[in-house]
């Protein structure tokens, strides 16, 4: 049986999203279905109504919040960890700094895992990685007996410089696992091997207590799915912008948490490369949030600095993405300096804006866009209806009365202060980055991107915005675009004049052999592995790094010192070719290419389509007679002129006036902000 469809599924919060794409037609069809308590229910229910058969699939990838949740509400099984007498207290000390500052009331929240499972052995190794205590074999079966006695899941093992040398931490996990050989052990050395122990020792505990959670998950899903038919891998999509399979969950679980966003990310890259644009900004705004990511010259922005719950890093590799409190249902409120603010209080999916009828009152960007005509009566195709007229009476008293000003100027104002944190999160990923926005497309995206796209693209003079076909499931859709992806990294602390391109060859080789296991074992063919390098560099006394490419082979070192200088420049727009340079680490990001499937391509028609109505739409203050159009209806090489409403299922996409658009042949419409 021909094996011709691909399915991507992203679980979110209210809705599932699947994608559905015909290898052999190069067509995408979507499916929405309510998410449920237990994912896996909702995913197969959105199989099942989606008609596919999964016997006919030969790609199932999954972007899941399993891990993030686990995280976030703390419904994490008892997890212990062991760690080198006389340091208990490290993921608990942190870096002894505070998300807020100036809040002296408010706490860091608590460790994953509670002092009384945070358990000790005498060992030790020095920070050059030679072993001057060897692990203390007896305490250590001794602590192996305590923790099967108490009965935890898992245990993760943190001992001091062993990402020199792991050594004692391999002899912990033997004796752990002899003594408990179904409890999942994660050490350092193997996890992140890096220095700074608070980071490396939180990413580890991070990834002990997700493991269980997310083993049992993948593991139920894989099963449910070979039971429909389903004889693929399935894949589930991580944080640095790749999948991996079960086999790896097991011992990068972590690498989960975040996985959703990322896949926005991916898409948003992809679609605006399709368009002929390698920067791009992605602005996926939702019913809660708004997550805005960046791609320069076709890659996404990579960072490890990101956490869930401030003050405990995760420091895998990750794609770059800034969250607000910017999104559809998000509320107006007044401080009490007597200014407007918007967000990041939420009416969220119930009640909802208040022009949903579930009983809020408060005004939502949602009611403003009603109230000015931006969006229609109908959502989610007809599914929700909305009341313009319990919108309108939400933005008369929460905001027009109290500033005294008219309907839609309180409308607009509400619109505008929510645009006004969207552009500052955009500023923030790529002015404070060292990136000019005018250099760079929109895509615009999620329930609510389309709405306020061109508006955040002309507040920071970015020219053009892309919406792709279905907005409202692009991060579905990223899921279908990502390849096997594995990053290694290796400490390597020495200044450029007394590196060893040799050594750091020999190196980078022992990086390139584990990834070649990890990915052979994963089922990856040899001619479809890619290996990127690249190393942190930093100017000598500082302590944050910059990644340079590095060539393969290693070449001379001065190229590399001068590769650095360039990169400090464009991200911080002054470089010191004088000041002495370190090396900080070695990274490897090995890559298994997974064949894709070739998106539809549509014909120009030349057909002009009609408005399927007319109503007034408020811009800026006028109110003016606009044309809505059905995204169905419009075909490819259409142009026009704004102003213009586009609706759809998923999403609804405004041409202001002064703008002008136009259908490209994968169906995107991209609108040019500056004529």
């Amino acid at each position: 049986m021909a094996q011709n469809l691909r399915v991507a599924v992203d679980v979110g919060g209210t809705f599932t999203d699947i994608c559905i794409m015909d290898e052999t037609t190069g067509l995408v069809r979507i499916e929405k279905t309510s998410s449920t308590r237990d994912p896996i229910e909702g995913i197969m229910g959105g199989v099942s109504k989606a008609g596919i058969d999964l016997s006919k699939v030969a790609l199932f990838s999954h972007g899941t919040t399993i891990a993030t949740n686990a995280l976030i509400t703390r419904r994490l099984p008892r997890t212990a960890v062991v760690t080198t007498k006389g340091f208990r207290d490290v993921i608990e000390i942190r870096r002894a700094n505070k998300e807020d500052l100036w809040d002296t009331y408010k706490d860091v929240v608590r460790p994953y895992v509670p002092r009384r499972d945070r358990l000790t052995v005498p060992e030790r190794v020095d920070a050059a990685g030679t072993v001057i205590e060897p692990l203390d074999v007896e305490a250590a079966r001794s602590v192996a007996r305590i923790l099967k006695r108490r009965g935890v899941a898992a245990v993760a093992v943190c001992f001091m410089n062993a990402y020199l040398n792991g050594a004692n931490e391999r002899a912990m996990r033997d004796i752990l696992l002899a003594e408990m050989p179904d409890v999942p052990v994660s050490i350092s050395s193997q996890v992140l091997p890096e220095i700074f122990e608070h980071e490396r020792f939180s990413t580890t505990v991070a990834n002990a207590v997700v493991s269980p959670v997310v083993v049992n998950y993948t593991s139920r899903l894989g099963e449910r799915l070979a039971d429909e038919g389903y004889t693929r891998d399935l894949l589930l999509l991580h944080t640095g912008g790749g999948v991996m399979t079960p086999a790896s969950v097991k011992d990068f679980a972590a690498r989960l948490a975040g996985s959703g966003i990322a896949a926005g990310a991916i898409a948003s890259r992809h679609i605006a490369g399709l368009c002929g644009f390698p920067n791009s900004i992605g602005l996926d705004m939702g019913g809660t949030s708004t997550d805005v990511s960046l791609a320069y010259e076709g890659q996404s922005r990579i960072t490890k600095d990101w956490h869930i719950e401030f003050g405990y890093p995760i420091r895998f590799a990750s794609i770059e993405v800034l969250t607000i409190g910017a999104g559809g249902g998000s509320l107006a409120w007044t401080d009490p300096a007597g200014s407007l603010r918007n967000g990041p209080q939420s009416a969220g999916a119930y009640p909802g804006p208040a022009c949903y009828g579930n009983g809020n009152a408060q005004p939502t960007n949602t009611d403003a866009n009603v109230t000015l005509g931006r969006l229609g009566t109908d959502l989610a195709g007809g599914k929700v209806k909305l009341d313009p007229e319990l919108a309108r009476q939400a933005v008369e008293g929460g905001v027009a009365k109290p500033f005294g000003l008219g309907l839609h100027e309180a409308a607009d104002a509400i619109v505008k202060v929510a645009n006004a944190n969207m552009s500052d999160a955009v500023r923030l990923i790529s002015i404070s980055r060292g990136y000019d926005p005018r250099d760079f497309a929109l895509v615009a995206f999620g329930g609510a991107g389309a709405l306020h796209g061109v508006d955040v693209a002309r507040e920071l003079a970015i020219p053009v915005v892309i919406v792709p076909p279905n907005p409202g499931v692009t991060s579905a859709l990223g899921c279908l675009l990502v390849d096997m992806q594995h990053d290694f990294s290796q400490s390597c602390m020495v200044d450029a004049t007394d590196a060893d391109a040799t050594g750091i060859e020999t190196q980078f080789a022992e990086l390139e052999k584990a990834a070649l296991a990890r990915l052979t074992h994963e089922g990856v063919a040899q001619r479809d592995i890619v290996l990127q390098r690249s190393i942190d560099m930093m100017y000598r006394g500082q302590w944050r790094s910059l990644a340079v490419n590095a060539p393969r082979p290693i070449g001379a070192i001065a190229d590399l010192v001068q590769s650095f200088h360039a990169e400090h420049q464009r991200e911080y727009n002054f470089r010191r070719d004088s000041a002495p340079v370190s090396f900080f680490r070695l990274n490897l990001k090995a890559v298994g290419v997974v064949p894709k499937a070739e998106f539809a391509v549509h014909a120009p028609t030349g057909a002009s389509p009609e408005p399927v109505s007319r109503r007034r739409v408020w811009f800026e203050g006028s109110g003016l007679d606009t044309p809505v159009y059905r995204r169905d209806d419009l075909p490819c090489g259409f142009s026009f002129q704004g102003p213009a409403i586009i609706e759809q299922v998923d999403a609804t996409t405004v041409v202001p006036p002064g703008a002008s658009a136009e259908v490209d042949k994968y169906l995107n419409i991209i609108i040019r902000v500056k004529e």
